[in-house]
């Protein structure tokens, strides 16, 4: 890793003045222990000058896209966070990497693995740490999940998740243009409840089964509205889940040998809710993204890899190609 002087904060960065930043990270960093906002990155001047003014970012710590590279040579910033559309995030992780900056990735990872590899190859090259930004994994009811072997409940009967909301935005947004996002609800909202099912079950799926539906072709012409699928696990498991950007949902069901969980809503920013055999899942709300971001910044500090790291997101994307090669050919297909 690289060799950082232990700072009561960290700064941070944000490539990419979108809406998740203003309105969830950078709240998020005003509750932060490890880190804190110190610069910006957009092509938009008229924008970086105003978030600048509005959230106290020296001047010098304000870059473009043309002039990003020279962040290198900035020592008020350790971390870069990337929060662009998904086709840019292989781009600039990597440009991160090169300026000797440690990076948070937003999910999904990449449109493609061999990307995935890139990004990895590059930050491990500059002893760069990655992360990808899967803030589920900091929320105490998925903890939960993640170690339902230790709670006596027995062996796994079923699981199904599913995460859809009705999408009434931009008809012109990235998010509907396959080159860019890379697919549709699946890749933006299915990645979760993949997500859910590999760190539920503790296991890698072996194949999938999906299918797909279309409501609304005439605005999800280039990518997925909703799709079906079922994960295959190594003991027989079979994960049941589904995506939608035409459906509103947003849960997890799971039976057991001793009784069922069930959490929803389940991959929200907060009022996560959930039961067990045991009772409800009396845990605090959190605010996920401010939990990972100081996560990480111990990490940087006791030089050792993220829970979430590029690794975790290049095993995404391999599943998701498997279900859009299943999409496309109707078949089952193998993971390799």
């Amino acid at each position: 890793m690289l060799k950082n002087i232990v700072k009561n904060k960290l700064g941070i960065a944000i490539v990419g003045l979108t809406s998740y930043a203003h309105e969830q990270i950078i709240p998020a960093l005003t509750k932060t222990k490890n880190v804190r906002l110190m610069g910006l990155i957009s092509d938009d001047s008229v924008k970086a000058k105003q978030w600048a003014q509005k959230y106290n970012v020296p001047k010098k710590n304000v870059y473009n896209y043309q002039n990003f590279d020279e962040i290198a040579y900035n020592s008020a910033i350790d971390i870069v966070y990337v929060i662009l559309p998904v086709a840019l995030h292989k781009e600039f992780v990597i440009r991160s990497a090169k300026a000797g900056k440690h990076v948070i990735c937003e999910k999904p990872m990449a449109t493609n693995s061999i990307d995935c590899m890139e990004m990895i190859a590059a930050c491990e090259k500059s002893n760069s740490l990655l992360a990808i930004g899967y803030r589920m994994h900091y929320e105490p009811r998925h903890q939960y999940l993640m170690n339902l072997k230790d709670k006596g409940f027995g062996k796994l009967i079923s699981f199904e998740a599913a995460f859809g909301c009705i999408y009434d935005r931009d008809p012109n947004s990235w998010r509907l243009n396959k080159n860019i996002a890379g697919g549709g609800a699946l890749m933006d909202l299915g990645i979760y409840t993949i997500q859910a099912a590999r760190y539920t079950t503790g296991l890698e799926p072996v194949a999938v089964t999906a299918t797909q539906q279309k409501l609304r072709p005439e605005l999800f012409s280039d990518v997925d509205e909703t799709v079906f699928f079922d994960l295959e696990f190594p003991d027989g498991l079979i994960g049941r889940c589904k995506s939608s950007f035409n459906q509103e949902y947003s849960y997890i069901y799971i039976k057991t040998e001793k009784g069922n969980i069930h959490i929803e809503p389940a991959f929200l920013y907060t009022g996560i809710n959930g039961v067990t055999p045991c009772g409800a899942m009396d845990f605090p709300q959190v605010i996920q993204q401010a939990l990972q971001m100081d996560d990480f910044a111990d990490c940087i500090n006791n030089n050792i890899k993220s829970r979430v790291s590029g690794e975790e997101g290049l095993k995404d994307i391999k599943i998701i190609e498997g279900i859009y090669k299943s999409l496309a050919s109707g078949n089952r297909e193998i993971f390799q």
